[in-house]
């Protein structure tokens, strides 16, 4: 199930006056970022992450509304609250996504029609827009949902899942993004149909080993399961000195290392925090905790410094320090769109780099040079996928 551009949405129930007109959400500025675009400014082919500038060019009459992450969430989580009542599995895929699990719930209503009565509860209860894509697995349900929309529903029945996807366009399928589409058409294909017809060894020759990912969901194969939905409230890193120190640059590069991890992680659960807290425990075991709110982000050039200035505050520098820690808490679920309503396409395109290659070759792989002295800060979990951290949380240093 998808929220219709949700964020845009929100913004309609929240002033009726926008209904019918074209909308965009994100970055006021030139250098900001488009997060969604309403269907009326799509014609002119503005889509999200469009730098702002160049979506006011194609779509002069558009209405342009800065981002409100809080407002978002709080939406999201009355839709969130409505699925987790009445299915028996549901996964949240970002703020405004979701898959749920009915197996079995056929005995009882059958699922399509389940379905059906359950989208019409969201919008009656939330007055939001939402479209699903009934099957047998996530990718065809997904690729079903983008067919759906606007505010509408499909069923795909077990078997032909083939031929639904055959004649759609490759970039429907997920995993295939611009580069991949266009190596696809470079290589003369561009419908799922052809695709469907090569032999998975050409394809892995080609593309990897995401080759036959992208093969087995083009055919309609997909056996990732529904990871159960879990609220998380914070998240935290702590560390113990191995002899008890007053070096205030050790602690504080042990502290801009803690946060600038904590914010990576937060990035790649799709999460932003709105509230920083900093923990100092010194040699006698008294601990003291200082936080402060901020709007929300997820973002190291924000929140490092402002972990840094609580830290000055907060730091005796007569004493010993035992430990020290950084938690992040008051999160919002959501993609990273949600945090470039202020930022600049150089800045998303660098975190967006800086990520992806924490992801492929591990969190510490990228780091500032004022955090190397912190060798053993640095996990590559995912804290929000249930499963527990490889490392504990308190480790020596």
């Amino acid at each position: 199930m998808d929220l219709d551009t949700f964020f845009v949405s929100c913004e309609r129930l929240l002033d009726s006056r926008l209904n019918g007109v074209p909308i965009l959400v994100g970055g006021t500025g030139d250098r900001g970022v488009v997060s969604a675009a309403s269907y009326e400014t799509r014609v002119f082919g503005v889509h999200s992450g469009m730098p702002m500038k160049m979506a006011r060019q194609l779509c002069p009459e558009a209405i342009i509304i800065r981002g409100n992450a809080g407002t978002y969430t709080k939406f999201s989580k009355m839709v969130t609250e409505i699925l987790q009542e009445s299915v028996p599995v549901l996964e949240k895929a970002s703020v405004d996504e979701f898959y749920a699990d009915l197996s079995g719930m056929d005995q009882f209503f059958g699922c399509y029609k389940y379905a059906s009565e359950l989208r019409k509860t969201i919008t009656k209860e939330t007055g939001l827009p939402i479209s699903f894509g009934l099957s047998v697995n996530k990718t065809v349900s997904k690729v079903a949902t983008n067919e759906a929309k606007p505010a509408n529903q499909i069923k795909i029945d077990r078997g032909l899942e083939k031929s639904f996807l055959a004649p759609l366009s490759i970039k429907k399928i997920p995993m295939v993004g611009d580069k991949t589409f266009q190596k696809f058409c470079n290589l003369g294909i561009k419908k799922v149909l052809t695709l469907q017809e090569m032999p998975v060894s050409m394809v892995e020759n080609v593309f990897g080993k995401n080759g036959r990912v992208i093969w087995n969901k083009a055919n309609g194969i997909d056996n990732s399961p529904i990871v159960q939905y879990h609220e998380r409230k914070s998240i935290s890193n702590e560390r113990t000195f191995g002899k008890d120190t007053t070096d205030v640059q050790k602690l504080k590069t042990s502290i801009a290392a803690m946060s600038d991890n904590l914010a990576y992680l937060l990035r790649k659960g799709n999460k932003l925090t709105s509230c920083i807290a900093v923990k100092l425990r010194y040699s006698d075991f008294n601990t003291y905790t200082k936080q402060v709110k901020i709007p929300y982000t997820a973002a190291d050039h924000i929140l490092t410094p402002k972990v840094m200035e609580i830290f000055d505050r907060l730091y005796d520098k007569r004493l010993l320090v035992r430990l020290v820690g950084v938690r992040f808490s008051s999160l919002a679920g959501g993609n990273y769109q949600i945090n470039l309503f202020d930022d600049t396409i150089k800045t998303a395109n660098l975190y967006q780099a800086m990520d992806k290659l924490r992801n492929k070759f591990g969190a510490r792989s990228i780091i500032k040079a004022n955090t190397m002295g912190a060798r053993t800060i640095g996990d590559n979990f995912n804290p929000f996928n249930g499963e527990p951290p490889t490392v504990l949380a308190h480790r020596t240093q």
